[in-house]
């Protein structure tokens, strides 16, 4: 490792830099992750052009929806975006709006603020929770719900360096979405899950990512985990990487008709 870029230089960036909505370009060179084989983007760019009414729960920043977006060969009539947490209402509108697309802030948990049948593609990419009967109301019979999701597991090589092993979570499960969507009424036509390798090569990409993907260590800060870090480093240093790996599962279902 170059001399000048030692543990503490290294941890500043990474506590230094902006972690502003779901652009992860801040990591290149510095850190990998591996995407899923079934190509959720282009995936869902062709499900947008045979739609004519799309709404994107938990939309994050809006990145991936406006990404979507711009290029499908044709935009819906009909878009719509939610997303719960205030700074990322406004990265979306600002990105989202000028695409057509309505933002509306909706606390995690509440209803969503649309009629009964509103769309035939409800999509999310990486939602933090799943109403289903919600998802089944707002959608139009015959329908599709298609989101990529964050499975059991992610990263626990990651957040058992630093805190020790911890309980996966039964509700980000593939098995047990597939079953609650079943159990509000849709039908699920394909779920499939990988596990992709996420590559670190240096602390600061550690720093940035566990700021930024809060839920990997929740109490994380610098301050708390700093010898945890220090031997992190000195790994990293020994073996030029540190890998970890995400859980992603697609899910795509629809409400049947009649």
């Amino acid at each position: 490792m170059n001399g000048l870029h030692g543990f503490h230089d290294l941890i500043r960036e990474g506590a230094s830099a902006m972690t502003e909505g779901w652009d992860f370009s801040w990591l290149d060179g510095r850190a990998t992750e591996a995407r899923p084989s079934w190509g959720y983007l282009s995936s869902l760019t062709r499900r947008i052009d045979a739609a004519t009414s799309v709404v994107d729960v938990q939309t994050g920043g809006g990145e991936c929806f406006a990404q979507a977006l711009s290029t499908c060969e044709r935009r819906p009539a009909t878009l719509a975006a939610t997303e719960s947490w205030p700074p990322h209402v406004v990265l979306a509108r600002r990105s989202l709006t000028p695409l057509g697309v309505v933002v509306a802030e909706v606390p995690e948990g509440d209803r969503l603020p649309f009629d009964d049948e509103s769309f035939d593609l409800v999509c999310s990419r990486h939602p933090t929770v799943n109403d289903w009967d919600e998802i089944h109301r707002v959608l139009r019979e015959g329908g599709t719900f298609f989101s990529q999701q964050i499975g059991a597991g992610t990263n626990r090589e990651l957040s058992a360096f630093l805190m020790g092993p911890r309980t996966v979570s039964h509700d980000q499960r593939m098995d047990v979405a597939v079953s609650r969507a079943r159990a509000a009424g849709l039908v699920v036509i394909d779920a499939r899950e990988e596990s992709l390798p996420v590559v670190f090569f240096d602390i600061g990409a550690v720093v940035y990512f566990l700021r930024k993907v809060i839920w990997t260590v929740p109490d994380f800060s610098v301050e708390r985990y700093r010898e945890r870090l220090e031997r992190l480093h000195e790994r990293i240093t020994r073996d030029g990487h540190f890998t970890s790996h995400a859980r992603r599962f697609l899910i795509e279902a629809t409400r049947p008709v009649g």
